[in-house]
């Protein structure tokens, strides 16, 4: 149970507030309630049994049913009866903050609560409304509960290089957001997902390293992160391991060439 919650005195003033009081008292009571419910967190998608908030409301299952009716017909929330979890769209502005800075360590914690969240139909709107002002990095779909980041379990497993890793995590964040055009190569995850790499990434590596032939050395990481599963990266660490790759292959003799002639030789063993 949450320890409090925000609510701002304006929200009566509101379009929104305005719309719902003409429904009926039932509407603007369900509101209130659903923003500060005892089972609501700071994202605004939680578990909300219509049973609970008809008691705690007063209003009864009718009246309560009525009211969340009118809320969702207002597109204050959504909500799904199967699992029983209703989304309150903007809620996570409400509570948090309208944008963060990429380095502010709420991000993080946004971030984790994301993917604590139960497997709903709601966490792919959420992550498209709010991926770019609070700069999450890993977007779920509903159904896919077996592909979600098992944060604990890869923690547990976490090699000094992986700690490493996320010592450099907020190096440019604001890269690796899914808003940027992606091109045609990817690199397999720690999680079993796929970083596919912005065309942004790939021109500033061609820019970086003259002397590689960046294309053809992605191909070669894919192929070699593939046959060496306990040497995936994070979502966050890959980038650093890709500029490490890229470093090295730069700094081989073997491939002080005109950028786009043969590779040779790999520079895995700089990289890992």
């Amino acid at each position: 149970m949450r320890d409090y919650a925000k609510v701002e005195p304006k929200m009566w003033h509101g379009q929104t507030m305005k719309v719902l009081r003409k429904k009926g008292p039932e509407a603007p009571l369900v509101a209130l309630y659903l923003m500060t419910s005892p089972n609501s967190n700071m994202l605004g998608i939680y578990s909300q049994p219509v049973l609970y908030m008809a008691h705690e409301t007063g209003l009864g299952e009718e009246g309560a049913l009525k009211g969340l009716k009118h809320c969702i017909e207002a597109a204050l929330c959504s909500y799904d009866e199967e699992s029983e979890i209703v989304w309150v769209h903007e809620m996570a502005r409400y509570q948090i903050a309208s944008e963060l800075k990429p380095l502010d360590l709420r991000c993080k914690g946004i971030q984790k609560e994301y993917d604590s969240l139960p497997d709903n139909p709601f966490l792919a709107p959420f992550y498209d409304r709010y991926a770019t002002v609070f700069h999450l990095q890993y977007r779920r779909e509903f159904g896919m509960v077996d592909k979600a980041p098992s944060i604990a379990p890869i923690k547990a497993l976490r090699s000094q290089e992986q700690e490493q890793e996320q010592e450099q995590e907020n190096i440019c964040p604001e890269l690796l957001t899914a808003s940027e055009p992606v091109s045609a190569f990817s690199i397999p995850l720690v999680d079993s997902t796929e970083f596919w790499i912005p065309e942004k990434l790939i021109s500033e590596w061609t820019l970086a390293f003259p002397a590689v032939d960046v294309e053809q050395e992605l191909r070669q990481m894919r192929v070699w992160i593939s046959a060496n599963s306990t040497k995936r990266k994070t979502r966050r660490g890959v980038s650093a391991f890709i500029v490490r790759w890229l470093s090295k292959a730069q700094d081989m003799p073997s491939r002080a060439v005109a950028r786009g002639g043969p590779s040779t030789g790999s520079a895995w063993e700089g990289a890992r």
